[in-house]
C-alpha cells in the first residue's frame, strides 16, 4: 500500500466545526472562573468604603474561593468522571450563576465571603470538566493541543484580564457588577451547551470513594487556612492546630490512596518527572502572579492615586502577553522541548518580577509595564505545558482526575500567593509605623494627616518589593528544579521533546 492510499484508508480524526464552537462555549466558563481569581484585586477598595470589612474579612473574600476551588478540584474532576462532564459543568454553571448574584447583592462582608464560597464550589466543576471535555472533542492530538492552548490562553487571560473588566465595570457602575456579569454569560453556557457537548462518562470505573472525598478536603483546607494564619498572625495554637488537623488528613488520604484500586489521586503520576515538574512550576507561576497582580492593583490606586479604569489599562500588556503566549505555548515546548521549555517561561517569569521592583512610592510605572509584560511572556507558557501534560498523562476516561490535579495547583498557587505574599507584604507594612490594618484602611481613617499617608505609602511599597522578591525566588528554585530533573522520558501523548 502506496502512502496515498494508506492515508485515504485511515481515519479522519480531525475535529469539525461543531468542536471549535464546542470550544467556545467550553471557554466561558473558563473565563469567568478565572477573572473571579482577580476581578476583586480592583473592586476592594471601593467595595470596603461600602460594606467595611475588617482586615480578615478582606483577605477571607479575596482567599475563600481558591480556597474551596483547591479543595473541590480533585473531587470533582473524578465525579465529572463518573456521572458525566457535561452534567457536571452544567450543574457547576448553575451554582456559579446564584452564587455570582447573591455576592452582587450582598448586604455585608459575611454575605459575600458567604456568597464567594458558594461561588469556589460552582467553579470547582467547571475547570476539569470544561478541558477533559475538550480530549473528546479533539481527538486529532495535534488540533487537540491547540484547543488546549485555547483554553489554557483564556484561563491564564481571564486572570489577568479580570482587573481590566473590573476597572471598566466600576467606571462606570457599583462593586457588585463585577459578580453580576456572570449571569448572562452563564445563561449563554446553559442554553448552548446541551447543543454542542457531548456527554461523556467512563463506565469502567466505580463508585467515588467518599472517605477519600473527605480526607481531601480535610486536607487542604485546614492546612492552607494554617499557612494564612501564620503569615498573618505568626505561629499560635489556632495555627498549630489547623497545621496539625490539616497535616494528619492529607497523610492518612495519601495512604489510602496508595491501597485503593481506583484512588481519587492517581500518586503513580508523580512517578513521572514531566508531570511532577508541571504541577510546581504552575503552583509557583500562580503564588507568583496573584501576589504581582493584588499587590499591582493597591499600589496603582491607592499609592499612585489612579482609577480603577486607569489602573485597568495599565495592566494591557501583561494580559495580551499571557495571551499570546498561552495559544503558542505549544509550539514554544516543540521547539524547546518540554525542559526548556519550563525553564525558560520560570525565569522569565523571575525576571519579570524582579523588575516590578523598580515602582515606588512617587513613581515606577514604566517599570512595572515592562516587567508585568515580561512575566506574561512566562506565565503564558507555563500555564499551556502544564494543561497538556495532564491531559497526555493518563487515558481518557481518568482525564477528569487528572485535569483536577493540575487545576488544583493553579487554585493552590492562586490561593498560597494572596495568604503568603499578600501577608508578608501586609507585615512589613504594619512594621513600619502605627497604620491601620491596610493600606486602604489607613488612607480611609487618616485622610488629613499628609505625613503619616506618605509614610504609608512608602511603608507599603517596601512590603510589595519583599513580597515580590520572594515570588520572583520562589521562580527561580522551581526553574533550577525544572532544569535538573525535568529531563524524564516521554509522557504518554504528548507531542514535545525533552531536550
Amino acid at each position: 500500500m502506496t502512502n496515498l492510499e494508506a492515508a485515504r484508508a485511515a481515519p479522519d480524526t480531525s475535529a469539525g466545526r461543531r468542536a471549535w464552537f464546542g470550544l467556545a462555549v467550553l471557554l466561558l466558563p473558563v473565563l469567568l472562573v478565572s477573572m473571579d481569581m482577580s476581578v476583586l484585586f480592583l473592586a476592594l477598595p471601593t467595595l470596603t468604603d461600602d460594606l467595611d470589612p475588617t482586615a480578615a474579612q478582606q483577605l477571607w473574600i479575596l482567599d475563600i474561593y481558591g480556597f474551596l476551588i483547591a479543595g473541590l478540584l480533585i473531587t470533582m474532576g473524578n465525579l465529572g468522571d463518573r456521572i458525566g462532564r457535561r452534567t457536571i459543568l452544567l450543574a457547576g454553571a448553575t451554582v456559579f450563576g446564584i452564587a455570582s448574584a447573591l455576592a452582587a447583592f450582598a448586604p455585608s462582608a459575611a454575605v459575600l465571603i458567604a456568597a464567594r464560597a458558594l461561588m469556589g464550589i460552582g467553579g470547582a466543576t467547571l475547570l476539569p470538566s470544561s478541558l477533559a471535555l475538550i480530549s473528546n472533542l479533539f481527538p486529532d492530538q495535534r488540533q487537540r493541543s491547540t484547543a488546549i492552548g485555547v483554553w489554557t490562553a483564556f484561563f491564564a487571560g481571564g486572570s489577568a484580564v479580570g482587573p481590566i473588566i473590573g476597572g471598566v465595570l466600576l467606571h462606570h457602575f457599583w462593586w457588585g457588577s463585577v459578580f453580576l456579569i456572570n449571569v448572562p454569560v452563564l445563561l449563554v453556557l446553559l442554553v448552548l451547551a446541551p447543543l454542542l457537548l457531548p456527554e461523556h462518562r467512563a463506565a469502567a470505573l466505580g463508585p467515588l470513594d467518599l472517605p477519600s472525598v473527605a480526607l481531601s478536603i480535610g486536607g487542604i483546607l485546614p492546612a492552607v487556612y494554617a499557612v494564612k494564619h501564620i503569615a498573618e498572625y505568626g505561629i499560635d495554637i489556632e495555627a498549630l492546630g489547623s497545621a496539625l488537623v490539616g497535616t494528619a488528613a492529607l497523610i492518612l488520604f495519601v495512604r489510602r490512596q496508595r491501597r485503593l484500586a481506583e484512588p481519587l489521586l492517581d500518586l503513580a503520576l508523580f512517578a513521572r518527572a514531566r508531570f511532577s515538574v508541571a504541577i510546581g512550576s504552575s503552583t509557583a507561576a500562580m503564588m507568583s502572579l496573584a501576589g504581582l497582580s493584588y499587590l499591582s492593583s493597591i499600589w496603582l490606586q491607592s499609592v499612585t492615586g489612579r482609577d480603577p479604569l486607569q489602573a485597568a489599562v495599565l495592566g494591557i500588556p501583561m494580559a495580551v502577553t499571557v495571551f499570546i503566549f498561552s495559544v503558542n505555548g505549544s509550539a514554544v515546548g516543540r521547539a524547546l522541548g518540554v525542559r526548556w521549555a519550563f525553564v525558560v517561561a520560570l525565569v522569565l517569569a523571575a525576571l519579570g518580577n524582579l523588575l516590578v521592583l523598580g515602582i515606588g512610592a512617587d513613581g515606577g510605572v514604566g517599570w512595572y509595564l515592562a516587567g508585568s509584560a515580561i512575566a506574561g511572556i512566562g506565565y503564558g507558557i507555563v500555564f499551556t505545558l502544564v494543561s497538556e501534560v495532564a491531559v497526555a498523562s493518563v487515558p481518557p476516561e481518568r482525564a477528569g482526575s487528572a485535569v483536577g490535579i493540575s487545576e488544583t495547583s493553579f487554585e493552590l498557587g492562586n490561593a498560597l500567593g494572596l495568604a503568603l505574599l499578600g501577608s508578608l507584604a501586609a507585615l512589613v507594612f504594619r512594621s513600619g509605623g502605627e497604620f491601620a490594618p491596610t493600606l486602604g484602611e489607613t488612607i480611609q481613617h487618616y485622610r488629613a494627616d499628609s505625613g503619616l499617608l506618605a509614610a504609608a505609602r512608602e511603608s507599603f511599597v517596601t512590603g510589595a518589593h519583599v513580597s515580590l522578591a520572594a515570588g520572583a525566588g520562589v521562580l527561580l528554585l522551581m526553574g533550577v528544579i525544572a532544569f535538573a530533573v525535568g529531563s524524564g522520558g516521554r509522557s504518554a501523548g504528548s507531542t514535545t521533546s525533552d531536550r
